[in-house]
């Protein structure tokens, strides 16, 4: 049959460039873009499972009756149990969307916006509330980053043969996103209440991570020569001409002059003066103008004065009569010539660090080993600010406390790569998403986290990997550094994983152990009740602090307070207490008519805790059925000679250390004022958070991974996850008042290389004298 046969009204159109999808030379690095966010999503998913047990667990503490908190502690199993499905359907759906565009068939997703009156009628409750709920979230991510989704829209409109997109049909739009995260969830029988919070910590941990992801998808298609010069509109949601119907042309949208640097934020004709005495910019590109002029100023009072770490500026290793001024090719290829050498040297090299008052003077003596006018040539003052700026980071590596000195020293021979960038890149400074300054970032982040002896050596030999690889290329290429930090960052993400797998089990063990311990001082609380004001014989008090308070312990845990179980083995310690005092008349038939029992109880007890033979237990048995004849024969000397062998208690050996932590800490009575203070900061502390503890003078970090609401002991792991130490909270607040322990501030978990400008930044500011308002 041929075309001519078909009828009009069946025959399929021709295809149109624009529903082909998108074009085939586009399509490995349509891949590229694909692999990097499944990776990203991938990695911040994982960090909202992470927090759910936590979350809950702080939910069900907080909850107004028993009914609500068993809700939360039953949706923590069915959370865990659901957790694989969720995420093999998120991250399928998420590929999907990815294949439909790429295929040229991603449609628009309705938001909860266009559904009118009518529709909402036949919306259940609930899913109207979890509408609200996406919906929240995507227009958050729209408002805060419309510069990035418009160019993004605007690149992929290109490589889409030039068809403009749909904002709800782009692939990587956070309303695609945030759905596929409900379309994951909706099989699961949790309620509105639970799925509320998954939600809150998707916002947290996935949608607020959106900027970093777009402004890394931006790079990569700028970096592939995708629209590299646009500039961003100032406005998305003001246009007032943008049309409302789905099939309606976007309307055009207003974009930056001619020459403006769409990397500045703001045109500089309109930037507000820099304040140098005031705190640290926010923005990177006035942070960067603010340490130049700083340097500035350093260089013109005197040029030889040290800067951060003690080494002098690049500029006082000129002649000083030197008149003009090496060209960018003079410098590059004396950075070139000692990368050169350092790749050749780089295993004898490794061993110690990388000075940095070294390389700098090396650089000066390449410089002038090759001037065609020695002794007359200088740097520039914006090459040489660039060189001090990328000196005071390392020297900031150097002397960085939160790094073991094996990563220092690895690090430390990053500096001649990381310069070259720098002078050719001044985005290395500016911007966060730059790759060379995300895999410094990445590799300084994984010694804080995975830098624990367990990790040491593995994480040593892939970062040594690492620096081989940027040493021995010799170019500053981005792809290089975007392909290392993939690399990286997918051990990295192993690491975690086991890290946070010994992590989960320690905090599992500490829960047991808790448990274990509370029902331990619950049982000794019985047995301290039992001995007051009784002056019993050593057999019978050593018996029931030693051995009976275990049997209590295992009763508790087996059958609980409210038993008839536990209520019975309360009642054999107290008569037991009771048998080994003087006794009248009334007292000796008492005691005559429950012996039997009472000796038949205590029986059982001993066989329950498994760690006597009947012939053990029928001796001991005798031992105190003699002490209660002499006690009641006023015989006290003779009741003091039986001294029975008791068996060494199970519950000392399997609590250890955490036996004795509720003696050896404080009261809470006894605290000082500074010391309650603390207390009752630590009640609201969030799990997770570093402290820094000094042992022999020495610091050291641990984090904060549980605590117990019952016994109200904290416990911590170092950095591979193990548990590292339990501090009762009266003890763990002495400590903070004596000095001995103290949270870690917050900008200390920043990335390097923010931490490090930031410092430089205030260090120069002490330099000029500017401190009054930088604290």
């Amino acid at each position: 049959m041929s075309n001519q046969d078909i009828p009009p009204s069946t025959q399929k159109p021709a295809p149109t460039l624009a529903s082909r999808g998108i074009q085939p030379r586009f399509g490995e690095l349509v891949q590229s873009c694909r692999k990097l966010v499944m990776n990203r999503l991938a990695e911040q998913l994982t960090g909202v499972f992470s927090q759910v047990d936590d979350t809950l667990f702080e939910c069900a503490e907080k909850a107004e009756n028993n009914q609500a908190q068993t809700l939360f502690f039953d949706s923590m199993r069915e959370i865990r149990k659901q957790r694989p499905q969720i995420e093999r359907t998120y991250h399928q759906k998420i590929a999907q969307n990815f294949s439909d565009f790429f295929d040229g068939k991603l449609k628009p997703v309705p938001s909860t916006a266009e559904l009118d009156a009518e529709q909402l009628t036949l919306v259940q409750n609930e899913e109207y509330e979890e509408s609200l709920l996406i919906s929240t979230m995507v227009s958050q991510v729209k408002s805060r980053c419309a510069p990035q989704l418009f160019a993004l829209e605007q690149r992929l409109a290109l490589l889409n043969n030039g068809q403009q997109l749909g904002e709800d049909n782009n692939p990587f739009d956070p309303q695609q996103i945030a759905l596929a995260f409900r379309q994951a969830l909706a099989p699961s029988p949790l309620q509105l209440q639970i799925k509320a919070v998954l939600y809150a910590l998707f916002d947290k941990h996935v949608m607020l991570s959106l900027d970093t992801i777009y402004s890394a998808l931006n790079q990569r298609l700028i970096d592939a020569g995708v629209l590299p010069t646009l500039k961003h509109s100032a406005k998305r949601a003001d246009n007032p001409e943008r049309p409302s119907s789905p099939g309606s042309p976007p309307a055009p949208r207003k974009e930056l002059p001619e020459g403006s640097d769409p990397r500045a934020g703001a045109s500089t004709a309109t930037a507000p003066a820099l304040d140098l005495d005031g705190p640290p910019p926010g923005n990177p590109t006035a942070l960067l103008q603010g340490l130049t002029a700083l340097l500035g100023e350093h260089r013109q009072r005197d040029i030889d004065a040290p800067l951060l770490g003690g080494t002098r500026s690049i500029a006082s290793h000129a002649p000083r009569n030197a008149t003009s001024t090496y060209s960018a090719n003079d410098l590059l290829g004396a950075l070139d010539r000692m990368q050169r050498q350092s790749a050749d040297e780089l295993a004898q090299r490794l061993q110690r660090p990388q000075q940095v008052d070294d390389l700098k003077t090396d650089l000066q003596r390449q410089l002038e080993a090759f001037s065609q006018r020695p002794g007359q040539q200088k740097l520039s003052d914006q090459e040489a600010d660039v060189i001090d700026l990328v000196g005071m980071l390392f020297d900031f590596i150097l002397d960085d406390n939160c790094l073991i000195d094996s990563y220092k020293t690895l690090l430390s021979h990053l500096h001649t790569p990381y310069l070259k960038v720098a002078l050719q890149d001044k985005a290395l400074f500016t911007q966060h998403t730059h790759p060379a300054r995300r895999l410094l970032n990445s590799m300084a982040q994984a010694g804080v986290l995975y830098g624990g002896e367990t990790n040491e050596r593995a994480l040593l030999a892939k970062m040594q990997w690492v620096v081989e690889q940027v040493v021995s290329a010799g170019n500053n290429d981005p792809l290089l550094f975007e392909g290392l930090l993939e690399q990286f960052d997918e051990y990295t993400a192993t690491l975690k994983h086991k890290v946070e797998l010994r992590e989960h089990r320690a905090v599992a063990a500490a829960k047991g152990r808790d448990k274990l311990l509370g029902a331990r001082q619950q049982a000794l609380e019985v047995i301290a009740r039992c001995l007051k004001q009784r002056q019993t014989p050593g057999i019978i008090r050593n018996f029931l602090e030693l051995t009976w308070s275990d049997v209590l312990v295992f009763i508790l845990l087996r059958h609980g307070e409210n038993s008839s179980e536990w209520q019975r083995a309360c009642e054999v310690a107290e008569q037991l207490a009771w048998s080994g005092t003087p006794l009248d008349e009334s007292g000796h038939q008492q005691l005559q008519a429950l012996r039997m029992t009472l000796l038949d109880d205590l029986r059982k007890g001993l066989q329950l805790l498994g760690g006597y033979h009947e012939d053990g237990i029928r001796r001991l048995l005798q031992d105190l059925v003699a002490c209660q004849y002499a006690a009641q024969a006023k015989q006290p000397q003779l009741a003091d000679t039986f001294t029975p062998q008791l068996a060494a208690g199970t519950l000392g050996a399997m609590l250890g250390e955490d036996a004795m932590l509720a003696s050896l800490a404080p009261r809470e009575s006894g605290l000082s004022a500074r010391a309650q203070t603390f207390a009752r900061e630590l009640m609201h502390i969030e799990f997770g958070t570093w402290f820094e503890f000094l042992t022999d003078n020495q610091p050291h970090l641990l984090k904060l991974s549980w605590f117990s609401p019952t016994t109200r002991n904290y416990m911590f792991v170092d950095h591979s996850g193990q548990r590292a130490a339990i501090k009762p909270l009266t003890l763990l607040a002495t400590e903070m008042e004596r000095g001995l322990a103290r949270i870690v501030p917050p900008e200390q978990d920043a990335p390097l290389v923010d931490r490090a400008l930031n410092a430089i930044y205030r260090v120069l500011q002490r330099f000029s004298g500017r401190t009054s308002k930088t604290r």
